[in-house]
C-alpha cells in the first residue's frame, strides 16, 4: 500500500474504500440501465424509429434538392428503416447503459 506524504495509512484505506464503493454504485447504475432497455424495448424501437424518420428525411432534403432523385431516396429510406431498426436497437441495448452510465457520472463528479 502507498501512503501519501502528508496523510495517514487510515486517510488512504478510507478513501480506497469510498473509491470502491462508487465504482461499485456506478455499475448497479449501468446494470439498471441494461435492464431498463431491456423491458422497455418498444419504447426503445420507437424512439430508434422517430430519429430514423427525422434524421433520414433532414440528411436527403440536405443532399439531395432535385424533387425527382429526393422522393427515389426518402422511397429507399423508408424500405431501409426495418433494417436500420434491427441495427440500431442492438447497438442502443450495447452501448448506450454505458454511455449513460458515464455521462451521469460526470455530473456527480467534481473537479478540484
Amino acid at each position: 500500500m502507498q501512503v501519501l506524504p502528508g496523510s495517514s495509512s487510515i486517510d488512504v484505506t478510507a478513501y480506497q474504500a469510498e473509491q470502491r464503493m462508487q465504482e461499485d454504485r456506478m455499475s448497479d447504475v449501468t446494470l439498471m440501465l441494461e435492464n431498463l432497455l431491456l423491458r422497455e424495448e418498444t419504447t426503445v424501437k420507437i424512439i430508434v424509429d422517430c430519429l430514423y424518420d427525422v434524421g433520414s428525411v433532414n440528411l436527403i432534403n440536405q443532399r439531395f434538392q432535385k424533387r425527382p432523385i429526393n422522393g427515389l431516396m426518402k422511397w429507399i429510406a423508408r424500405l431501409s428503416k426495418p433494417a436500420f431498426r434491427l441495427v440500431a436497437v442492438r447497438w442502443v441495448k450495447r452501448n448506450c447503459p454505458k454511455l449513460i452510465a458515464r455521462w451521469l457520472r460526470s455530473k456527480v463528479s467534481f473537479k478540484k
